[in-house]
């Protein structure tokens, strides 16, 4: 990039937006360039563009484990609404979950449906389901669940600790918080890794709209004011 093409720097403009995004919330990406606002500023904008562009590969993870799940447990409990089998005994924060969300869809749906449910459902509630809660490795796992990811070979411990922090890593993005001084490159792997033990042709359409490795690779001519913010 030319001098020509080199995004200028504009300390009033700055000192606006610092103002209207907030002093507080911007001084941890000062913090960072020795409280230089501009270099801060672009650091922010930077934490939007990765954020943003692992925001695709979250929704598809997100919604392939929920699908496989869902059709795995469909299976076993031989019901769509498998939550409500007298064969699963959920622990009290799932039912409870079930339980409001249901109050939820009857005031927007005459009629709810199973798909309802678990597009409603959070991506806590599913992970949950993963966890060694209420005996669910030997009624959830073992039976069931762990045919949702065909082409995973390990034991459940593994798995449901890489989704729980997958699912906190999304959390911080849809909450709009810090993520730049993550081990990005081992989050985006860990997703790809995920997915594709899920579904490799999910995972492989997924990465043709990848944009995470491009946005990593901009960060520090973005924060040297060398390329253009954008998000």
């Amino acid at each position: 990039m030319n001098s020509a093409e080199r995004p200028t720097v504009n300390p009033a403009l700055d000192h606006a937006v610092e103002l209207a995004i907030s002093v507080e919330r911007l001084r941890p990406y000062r913090a960072a360039f020795n409280g230089d606002r501009s270099t801060g500023l672009r650091l922010y904008a930077w934490n939007i563009e990765i954020s943003t562009a692992f925001y695709g590969l979250l929704h598809c993870l997100e919604v392939v484990l929920r699908n496989a799940m869902h059709r795995e447990l469909i299976a076993h409990f031989d019901r769509e609404d498998w939550w409500h089998s007298p064969k699963l005994r959920l622990d009290l924060r799932s039912a409870r979950a079930i339980s409001d969300m249901e109050a939820d869809l009857a005031r927007s749906y005459a009629t709810p449906t199973p798909g309802h449910m678990v597009a409603a459902l959070t991506l806590g509630f599913w992970v949950n389901l993963m966890a060694s809660t209420n005996n669910y490795e030997t009624i959830l796992w073992r039976p069931a669940l762990h045919k949702s990811f065909p082409h995973y070979r390990g034991t459940r411990q593994p798995l449901h600790r890489d989704l729980y922090h997958l699912r906190l890593f999304r959390n911080r993005i849809a909450h709009h918080e810090a993520v730049h001084g993550r081990h990005l490159a081992a989050d985006h792997a860990s997703i790809i890794r995920v997915l594709g033990y899920l579904s490799p042709e999910a995972t492989q359409w997924a990465r043709k709209h990848d944009r995470v490795p491009e946005a990593l690779a901009r960060r520090a001519d973005v924060c040297a004011a060398l390329a253009p913010t954008r998000f």
